[in-house]
């Protein structure tokens, strides 16, 4: 009788932990339109008071993310214009409503930057890339090198361990490319590398060989864009048909601010409620 007790007191302690719920995770990276650029002046008064969305948000060389979480409001980190959202601040507000607990975000977007080390303007120097050599010749953006792509691997890392037990990441969202246009041939190439490269991260860090199969929602740009490459789209929907754990949202129809490069109020809200509806249709995202 006592083993019985004994075996069913195992048992339901095991199907109790199966039980909870994980504790949902999105990461989030890009440049200017995935930092956001939308005055905050614009945001809609039932987005002004988050109660579950808690973030970590990371910034290249302008703001180095620490590790710690804190509850999301909606600000950038490029100086003058700090009070600022752009869509993925409706995406964090609408899984509030879906989920109704708390939930995480890892953020690390800076404006301007590139992918393509070929790409000189890219703010201050600051790099995406994948490739091994850039990668051995640098360090962190956050640390003084050119990096990004560290930087964010870093950020993540120092996160992790101030995560609760039993946390799921859920979802990468990346918008970026605009700063790639004119190393456009190579897009394809460069983003997959750097989608590889951060899955492959997380199985090491976590040791859950699924986020091998991390699923990632990119937005594409406003067809009146001025900096919209018809490449760098491509590769996008290319890399969509060769990856299915890769999706990307169309944004074309969706209207910019004056400087015809940043989603205007409108065109954020549009293509936060787009990737959210994509988010909900991805396997096991009810959190």
């Amino acid at each position: 009788m006592r083993k019985a007790a004994l075996i069913l007191t195992v048992l339901f302690y095991v199907v109790s932990l199966m039980a909870r719920p994980h504790v949902p995770v999105i990461l989030t990276a890009g440049q200017s339109n995935a930092d956001g650029r939308v005055p905050l002046s614009e945001l809609p008064d039932e987005m002004r008071n988050f109660k579950y969305c808690m973030w970590s948000y990371g910034s290249g060389d302008f703001e180095t993310a620490t590790g710690q979480f804190s509850l999301f409001s909606p600000r950038v980190a490029k100086p003058k214009i700090e009070e600022s959202w752009g869509f993925d601040a409706v995406v964090y507000h609408k899984l509030e409503n879906l989920w109704q607990r708390p939930f995480y975000v890892i953020k690390h977007t800076d404006g301007g930057t590139a992918i393509d080390p070929s790409c000189k303007s890219s703010t201050h120097g600051l790099f995406w890339s994948a490739d091994e050599d850039f990668l051995n010749s640098t360090t962190s953006a956050s640390h003084g090198g050119k990096s990004l792509l560290k930087a964010f691997e870093q950020q993540i890392d120092d996160c992790l361990p101030n995560l609760p037990k039993g946390y799921d990441i859920k979802v990468l969202l990346w918008h970026q490319g605009e700063s790639d246009q004119r190393a456009d041939d190579r897009y394809y190439e460069n983003l997959k590398a750097v989608i590889k490269h951060i899955r492959e991260h997380l199985v090491a860090v976590t040791g859950k060989k699924k986020y091998a199969r991390l699923p990632v929602i990119c937005g594409t740009f406003a067809k009146d864009s001025r900096m919209r490459s018809q490449r760098v789209v491509d590769a996008l929907y290319r890399l969509a048909q060769e990856d299915k754990n890769f999706y990307v949202v169309d944004a074309s129809d969706l209207p910019l601010l004056r400087d015809r490069l940043h989603f205007n109020a409108q065109g954020a809200q549009e293509l936060g409620q787009r990737v959210f509806e994509r988010m909900k249709e991805l396997r096991g995202f009810g959190g």
